[in-house]
């Protein structure tokens, strides 16, 4: 954790109401994850608001900007527009815990929480599954839908071998 101290939000000392902070997130805040990114370039600005309550505080973060992606279809790179808000509960306890999925319990002798994991995943939410450039016209997608394959409903018969094999398998 010590390699996202940058992203610490010291609320002890601070006055309850709001608070806001402002992070630039680029290729250097991704590599302190160990994890490969679907994207790259990524010029984004995290508006962070707190709000100090005395038993809680309130986070809601807005990360917006842009990141290269690589299309699906063409393998061309595009300039994608990310924009995601996400809200956030921490609340004190006795150690920390987030599994529920809007609220975080941190240590109640705890000085400062850090925002780094947060804005992470408002970024990574942001990248769509799948990735079409705005070039791609809507007749290529056409086409591409005519000779994709298609799902059937129906059942495939089985090859009476197979179901003779499952059947030993089965006994035993």
């Amino acid at each position: 954790m010590d390699k996202l101290r940058n992203y610490d939000i010291v609320f002890s000392g601070q006055k309850n109401g709001r608070h806001e902070f402002q992070f630039e997130i680029n290729k250097a805040f991704f590599q302190l994850f160990d994890t490969e990114q679907e994207f790259s370039a990524p010029e984004i600005v995290a508006d962070i608001i707190m709000d100090k309550h005395t038993t809680f505080l309130e986070f809601d973060i807005r990360t917006a900007g842009a990141v290269n992606l690589v299309c699906d279809l063409t393998a061309d790179d595009f300039r994608y527009e990310v924009e995601n808000d996400l809200r956030v509960l921490v609340k004190f306890g006795e150690a920390y815990d987030d599994s529920e999925e809007e609220v975080i319990t941190i240590p109640a002798a705890d000085h400062a929480f850090n925002i780094a994991q947060l804005i992470y995943e408002s970024v990574v939410l942001a990248i769509p599954m799948k990735k079409i450039s705005p070039d791609v016209s809507a007749e290529d997608l056409e086409v591409l839908e005519r000779y994709s394959p298609k799902e059937t409903e129906e059942e495939q018969p089985v090859d009476p071998r197979w179901e003779a094999l499952k059947k030993l398998k089965d006994k035993n």
